[in-house]
């Protein structure tokens, strides 16, 4: 297994991953995935990591700001996607160290994330990674036709912004 920062050449990988994601119906409402050009734009320039293993991208991880104002120019959200042939190894959780590590050489005091309520995985990983749940969006929006209810989670940093 090895962390490595996500480029460019890597984006045809991480796209496929992303697209797995969105036909599970339950990682985001995105019905399909960007342009390099128009995701490279909605992504901060740092904390944007991939995880391979055999060679091969196996999940990745990247932020994107909150807002563009100052009250939140520490705050990010996290989006985390692993290849479903890589689930239960241990990628995601190795991700999370590493972008927690290098948000917070970057400045991001808090990270944010919104899960679908039936993403049972990805809740135990944000959990498990130090992320507390803030809030609960009932029927916030509607997939093909499916309305779904949304967990907010937020993780503090102990190093960066007062903890």
């Amino acid at each position: 297994m090895l962390v490595k920062p996500l480029e460019h050449q890597h984006w045809e990988a991480v796209k496929k991953i992303y697209e797995l994601g969105i036909a599970t119906k339950t990682a985001t409402f995105e019905t399909e995935a960007p342009s390099w050009k128009e995701w490279n734009a909605k992504h901060l320039p740092h904390s944007r990591l991939i995880c391979e293993i055999d060679e091969r991208v196996g999940a990745w991880v990247a932020l994107r700001e909150v807002q563009n104002d100052c009250i939140d120019a520490g705050v990010a959200e996290i989006s985390i996607y692993a290849h479903p042939a890589c689930k239960g190894l241990g990628l995601g959780f190795v991700l999370m160290e590493h972008v927690i590590r290098h948000s917070e050489e970057h400045g991001i005091w808090t990270l944010q994330a919104q899960i679908f309520e039936d993403n049972k995985s990805t809740i135990r990983l944000h959990e498990k990674s130090g992320f507390r749940r803030v809030g609960y969006r009932e029927r916030i929006g509607v997939l093909d036709g499916i309305w779904h209810n949304v967990i907010l989670f937020e993780r503090r940093s102990k190093v960066v912004g007062g903890g």
